[in-house]
């Protein structure tokens, strides 16, 4: 039963793979589509969580940042050495992928967890980001917005001024500087999506960029530079951290984004995970004991339809 599971698993990790590469060779199946949509809402939910509990423990955002790249590039190495993705790309355009997915974005990300809870992570970042997309497209790309896409920016803003007021209310004074770091984060993701739907960047070019370029500059840099809390944490937080920040998210969950896209379309896709705020918030309530006050789950609310029109009014 376990060999079959893993096999099966194995089997949707390696189709998402091949069919951005490949992208007329491989039959839509909607039901792998949705399965995978539903994977990577909950991974990314899960995510938040876990970023927040690594947060709080001894381990410093340099040490979360380097199980991301380093670990991660351990795992994507086969798939670039196989499929040769720099063969296809620039230098400069290797350089760009590279920055917005760099040590600068995601140590933004890990210092807002320090501040704010997990469930401002799903709004100001996961939340605010078709926003941010759409806004980057306008300046950068001149691309017209809908009407119905702007009733939806309006929708998100709306939410996240609920989620500020909410923590006031609650005690989190200091969470004002983790929703901005992780607007500043989603500026950085916002731009990497615009330049990969542009440059129609492929999954491995993904990986070569994000993880194996990245890490290539940043591990040594961690190892002898920067500060690390490794020696004070316990096993347990460990192989979450490494779980969570090195295999599951970067790896496994893009390799499933790319699969949902491929069966289902990337709007569906991105329609599935308008839920990520909302998981994240339960899930933050379940394992962290982070419980949002009334305007915390109206601005949900008002967020999940907002994030649902961007994504299904997008063509």
């Amino acid at each position: 039963m376990l060999d079959n599971l893993l096999c099966a698993f194995l089997n949707i990790l390696l189709t998402g793979m091949y069919s951005v590469n490949q992208p007329d060779s491989i039959v839509r199946k909607p039901w792998l589509g949705i399965l995978a949509a539903i994977a990577v809402s909950l991974i990314w939910a899960t995510w938040l969580v876990a970023s927040r509990a690594g947060a709080k423990t001894s381990l410093t955002p340099f040490d979360l940042a380097a199980f991301r790249y380093g670990i991660s590039a351990v795992f994507a190495l086969p798939f670039v050495l196989y499929f040769k993705p720099w063969m296809q790309m620039s230098l400069k355009r290797i350089a760009v992928v590279a920055f917005l997915l760099s040590p600068v974005y995601i140590l933004f990300v890990f210092n807002a967890f320090i501040h704010a809870p997990a469930a401002h992570g799903g709004i100001f970042m996961n939340g605010a980001l078709p926003a941010l997309t759409l806004f980057i497209g306008w300046i950068w790309l001149a691309e017209r917005i809908s009407r119905w896409q702007l009733l939806g920016v309006i929708l998100i803003l709306i939410g996240a001024v609920f989620a500020v007021a909410d923590s006031t209310q609650l005690g989190f004074i200091e969470s004002w500087k983790g929703d901005v770091m992780f607007l500043i984060a989603g500026v950085f993701f916002s731009g990497y999506l615009v330049v990969s739907r542009l440059w129609q960047v492929t999954t491995s070019q993904v990986l070569l960029c994000s993880s194996i370029v990245n890490a290539t500059f940043y591990v040594p840099i961690w190892y002898f530079m920067l500060p690390s809390g490794i020696a004070q944490a316990s096993d347990s937080q460990l192989l979450l951290q490494v779980l969570y920040q090195g295999l599951i998210p970067g790896l496994i969950g893009l390799l499933l984004v790319a699969t949902a896209a491929r069966n289902i379309g990337s709007a569906a896709t991105a329609a599935f995970m308008a839920a990520v705020p909302a998981l994240g918030t339960v899930l933050s309530v379940i394992y962290l004991k982070e419980f949002p006050g009334t305007l915390g789950w109206i601005s949900l609310v008002i967020l999940t339809p907002g994030i649902l029109i961007v994504a299904l009014s997008n063509r």
